[in-house]
């Protein structure tokens, strides 16, 4: 059986951080504000691997109130969370991902964005997209406050192939 799961996250942003992204640092005056890396392309696209598998979403499995997760690398937590999810017989085939920001300019780091998130699911190269889109000036994005982002995965549920 296929399944598929979407994902959805956003942070503002705050100064004296680094803007990390899909596990890439960005050069930006500004990163993002989170109890983690505030990675927002990953934490969209854990929580689209926790729906697809039927795992908690991403606040439960990884709360902003536990000091284990300060500053955690949000690839990290990827690959924890693929990890579970094949534990559960989960199989992630494709990923789709799209990050909204006004600024900085995203495209030199996409192809880097997609490599390292295909990495961390396990996935060979190719089998994550990401895409980058401004909101036109409209919205918090517009406004350049913060930086949101949205994730889709397709999978395969194993225990539903041997039935």
């Amino acid at each position: 059986m296929l399944r598929i799961g979407h994902g959805f996250d956003v942070h503002a942003f705050a100064e004296g951080r680094k803007l990390i992204l899909g596990g890439v640092e960005v050069p930006s005056a500004r990163g993002l504000d989170g109890h983690s890396d505030a990675d927002v392309l990953a934490h969209a696209l854990i929580d689209a691997v926790c729906g697809a598998s039927r795992l908690p979403d991403i606040g439960r499995l990884f709360p902003d109130n536990d000091p284990a997760y300060l500053g955690a690398d949000s690839l990290v937590l990827l690959r924890r969370v693929g990890e579970m999810a094949r534990g559960r017989r989960c199989r992630i085939l494709d990923a789709d991902c799209t990050i909204a920001a006004q600024a900085p300019k995203l495209a030199p780091y996409i192809d880097e964005m997609a490599a390292r998130l295909a990495a961390a699911l396990g996935l060979p190269e190719g089998s994550v997209g990401v895409k980058a889109t401004t909101t036109e000036h409209l919205g918090f994005v517009g406004r350049q406050e913060g930086i949101a982002a949205w994730a889709v995965v397709l999978a395969e549920d194993e225990r539903d192939v041997e039935r």
